[in-house]
């Protein structure tokens, strides 16, 4: 399964990737804006074995963000479970060289209407650090909708921070 972004080819992790995003990963301004289990620094080992746990998983839910048929990023949804399985939080990180682009955007949109089209989801929801006004103006322009504040909700690097929680509902 690939998705073509235009900017962007949104497919599958394969082991040859793990060298190549290495390179992007591996920068202490990309860790800050993700969860802590995105180590930094972050190593070829780090990037193998990320990609051994999620290349069995059916349906495919994490991919690499390519540009120029190089690996710049990755996207991923991490689905509900129980009464919350109509519904899966999105995530995504991207090399710094490649920010502002518009690369993302086009990301965030493919693998939304992924997950309302293929996994028959009806929500897709995404916790930016409020801090993080990049993250959320990529959720904007993919159509999603701020709906609250998490204040004090989570601690990266020592400092709590607060979360923004954007969402969108399958059309």
């Amino acid at each position: 399964m690939e998705l073509e972004c235009g900017v962007c080819l949104v497919r599958p992790w394969r082991k040859a990737d793990a060298e190549p995003i290495t390179r992007h990963a591996n920068d202490r301004e990309v860790w800050l804006n993700l969860r802590d289990r995105f180590p930094h620094p972050y190593g070829v080992a780090d990037a193998a074995a990320y990609i051994r746990s999620v290349a069995a998983r059916t349906p495919p839910t994490s991919f690499v963000i390519e540009v120029a048929g190089e690996p710049t990023g990755g996207i991923a949804l991490r689905l509900g479970e129980d009464i919350e399985r109509c519904g899966a939080e999105i995530g995504y990180w991207l090399g710094r060289a490649y920010w502002g682009r518009g690369i993302m955007t086009a990301a965030v949109r493919a693998v939304t209407a992924y997950a309302f089209g293929s996994l028959d989801l009806l929500r897709v929801f995404a916790l930016p650090f409020s801090g993080n006004a990049a993250s959320a103006r990529v959720l904007e322009k993919a159509g999603y909708v701020r709906e609250g504040l998490l204040r004090s909700s989570a601690i990266k690097a020592g400092q709590v921070r607060d979360q923004f929680l954007y969402a969108t509902i399958r059309p």
